[in-house]
């Protein structure tokens, strides 16, 4: 079986796809056009989040038995037209659970202790206490939004905070040793923190909006290393300014991809750009934090997503 792999990953990837008998071809840089010319050359396809897997592609792509994708959501794969086609999807959330239930917690605990506000001020010779008083999460309910690998990684970190951790999902029964399963009411009226660990679906898309945050009986804390659509920025910097949340960690922005460095640009293409007013409140302020959608990015989870695509390919077709 030949395999095309669109983006780099771990080397062990295709090491050990080669040992398992597969031949590996390599391109990160030709266009979408040019590689839908000769994907029907290839059983298999790994990637990243490169570019969408369409209609128009898959219909090119005639000799597909699968589609690996490095990561955690299949949001870049027209899915159900995959399945149509008899084709395997093969996604990995298990291999980069941990490193986002960590990256999750370090957030939270950055905005309680104001770790961002402080190390700014002190590296410029500022020396304030009393501003920067922080908070304790012992006594606290945290709320997960999305019961799935993200979120129960994130509820076991949160083991020995002495917290109560909630959950709201739309599958019933997720709940475990670590988190108890509420209803959307009960969740909304006791949490002091929000953590979204949802997939990019159509009930997800703009789902944390104005009328979403109003409904909630307390002012909370809103933590989003999940999808940057599932959060309307213009709602979230409204609900920062008027303090019904109270402050935000967000790994994942709804101007990502190759459109969020020309928000730093005065010009692209001769045309201008205009940093959205939104984003400009988010970058200043004091009680966001910001990260480039690297929750699920570090050393550890690299070499483990790349031998769970490994085995899972190799489960299925050897």
């Amino acid at each position: 079986m030949k395999i095309l792999h669109l983006d780099t990953n771990h080397p062990l990837l295709l090491n050990q796809l080669k040992k398992l008998g597969f031949i590996n071809h390599e391109d990160y840089t030709s266009s979408k056009e040019k590689i839908e010319s000769h994907i029907h050359d290839y059983d298999g396809i790994i990637i990243r989040s490169r570019f969408n897997l369409d209609k128009q592609f898959l219909d090119k792509a005639t000799r597909l038995k699968f589609i690996a994708r490095v990561g955690a959501g299949l949001e870049n794969i027209d899915c159900l037209y995959a399945k149509q086609k008899g084709v395997y999807l093969i996604v990995a959330p298990e291999a980069n659970r941990n490193a986002v239930g960590e990256h999750t917690l370090g957030m939270l605990l950055s905005l309680f202790n104001k770790l961002n506000k402080a190390n700014a001020e002190v590296k410029k010779g500022i020396w304030h206490r009393e501003d920067n008083r922080g908070l304790e999460l012992e006594g606290k309910t945290v709320g997960i939004i999305g019961y799935g690998n993200m979120g129960k990684a994130f509820a076991k970190k949160l083991r020995g905070f002495e917290v109560e951790v909630l959950c709201y999902d739309i599958k019933d029964n997720v709940d475990d040793e670590n988190c108890k399963q509420v209803s959307l009411q009960e969740f909304k009226e006791k949490v002091d923190v929000v953590s979204l660990h949802t997939p990019e679906t159509p009930l997800t898309i703009n789902m944390i909006n104005t009328d979403f945050i109003n409904q909630f009986k307390k002012s909370f804390w809103l933590l989003n290393t999940a999808r940057g659509k599932s959060v309307v920025t213009k709602d979230l910097v409204e609900a920062l300014k008027s303090g019904k949340i109270l402050g935000a960690g967000l790994d994942v922005l709804e101007y990502e991809k190759s459109s969020f460095e020309d928000l730093f640009k005065k010009t692209v293409s001769s045309s201008v750009v205009e940093m959205p007013e939104a984003f400009q409140y988010l970058i200043k302020a004091e009680n966001v934090v910001l990260s480039p959608h690297v929750a699920g990015w570090t050393i550890e989870s690299k070499e483990k997503l790349a031998q769970t695509i490994i085995d899972k390919i190799k489960d299925r077709f050897c």
